[in-house]
């Protein structure tokens, strides 16, 4: 790690402060609902920053091996480890990092168990009930293999489990459907979670999101809570990271086809890929909003990498810098040496306002990457 005063573009820059402020308002649900909170790495493992998160939440919870050890080695506290599925070798290495594993079917449950004999064991339910803005991401989507939909098999191994993990919301930020969606569980499962130790309710709850109605989701989870006797547990992972993040770039040429095009020294194809899957637009957070027209461009050699098109303050020419929002959830953990274009840095401005190089990478990472 190395601390700078210039840092040349293009760079993920993360800003504590930001950062700090989702934070405390998880801690505040803690405090208030006495529900617990787990990192879900597979949104941010960008462990640089670890050590102000650990200060907050109660540890990581993984989607594969890889994750498991990560959050072990550098978050510590709490180790969910959770898969699709496990293969053999994995089941073996991941005990020596996970306090809870949690299994995506019966068969993988009773096939591992005696491998990680002496840690509490979970399963993934799916509850039939979901809210997604994209079927892409919808825990309970038709024909979906995440978790199990039987609620006869999942009583069959009840003295197997010591929890559940019903993960059914992305970005949601309506309480009344997330309160109308856990009435369901409620009544679907509630049975079984008399049995439960402890059930995760998943991420994808925008609870830091301004405005959100904090007292109340903390009501309606203590209300859960105590109704069966159990620890709940939340898996934030855009909630905890949520615009805290930015892409900065530098316009390396304007063309025009109809509209300017500026093209940055960064691509979407490569380093913010969830908005090419989703077919969303970043903000653009510098320069401000203002008239002036323009797309803004990656310089990939695929045709659809773009930004999107937005109205600014000034035109944008060559050297211009140009910062991109929604930086990072889905994004450092996405990145790829896609077209062999430069890796953005990864750099942080510590809450005293100091910018770190937390991470750089050169020509050697992008040969290393490859065979």
């Amino acid at each position: 790690m190395s601390k700078m005063k210039i840092v040349t573009t293009p760079y993920y820059l993360i800003d504590e402060a930001r950062l700090k402020h989702n934070l405390k308002i998880i801690q505040r649900v803690r405090l208030t609902s006495g529900a617990k909170s787990v990192l879900a790495l597979k949104c941010f493992s960008t462990w640089g920053v670890f050590e102000l998160m650990r200060n907050y939440l109660d540890g990581t919870t993984s989607s594969s091996l890889f994750e498991a050890r990560l959050g072990y080695e550098t978050f510590g506290k709490e180790v969910h480890a959770y898969s699709v599925g496990f293969a053999p070798n994995e089941i073996k290495a991941v005990r020596r990092f996970a306090s809870k594993v949690i299994f995506n079917s019966v068969s993988q449950l009773v096939k591992y168990r005696k491998e990680v004999r002496g840690i509490r064991l979970g399963l993934r339910v799916n509850p039939g009930v979901s809210y997604s803005h994209y079927d892409l991401a919808n825990p309970a989507r038709r024909y979906s293999r995440l978790g199990v939909c039987d609620i006869k098999a999942v009583k069959s191994v009840l003295p197997l489990l010591s929890g559940l993990m019903l993960h059914f919301n992305c970005e949601n930020d309506n309480l009344d459907i997330f309160s109308k969606a856990l009435g369901s569980i409620e009544y679907q499962y509630g049975n079984i979670l008399e049995h439960m130790e402890w059930v995760s309710l998943g991420g994808g709850l925008a609870f830091t999101k301004d405005g959100y109605p904090l007292e109340q989701f903390s009501q309606r989870l203590k209300q859960f809570a105590e109704r069966f006797g159990i620890q709940v547990y939340l898996e934030p992972g855009e909630a905890a990271i949520t615009n805290c993040a930015e892409l900065v770039t530098t316009v390396v040429d304007v063309v025009h086809n109809e509209l300017d095009i500026a093209i940055v020294d960064a691509s979407v194809e490569a380093h913010m890929l969830d908005h090419l899957i989703y077919r969303t637009n970043p903000q653009i957070t510098l320069p401000g909003a203002g008239k002036h027209k323009v797309i803004i461009a990656g310089r990939s050699c695929l045709a659809g990498d773009v930004f999107g098109e937005y109205q600014l303050q000034q035109r944008l020419k060559p050297g211009t810098e140009v910062r991109i929002g929604d930086a990072a959830g889905y994004t450092m953990v996405k990145k790829n040496w896609f077209n062999g274009l430069a890796m953005p840095s990864i750099v942080v401005r510590r809450l005293d306002g100091t910018l770190e190089r937390v991470k750089s990478f050169s020509y050697k990472d992008f040969k290393r990457s490859l065979s």
